[in-house]
């Protein structure tokens, strides 16, 4: 759930960003919005390595006990 609010916002947020460099041709907008996707990528990066992290090692502690 909190991963789609995020994805969510930031789709929203990369959507109002664009218009407003196509309206205002500033490339302050275009710089935000790498910074989004930089930081969605970091934020998506992090949670497949939990996830994995959650699979892999409760799946491994159960062989063990």
């Amino acid at each position: 759930m909190l991963i789609r609010l995020v994805l969510l916002l930031s789709a929203l947020l990369l959507a109002v960003s664009g218009l407003a460099y196509l309206f205002t041709r500033d490339l302050r907008y275009l710089r935000f919005i790498s910074q989004i996707v930089r930081f969605l990528l970091f934020l998506l990066l992090v949670f497949a390595v939990l996830y994995a992290l959650e699979r892999f090692g409760l799946v491994a502690w159960r062989v063990f006990v």
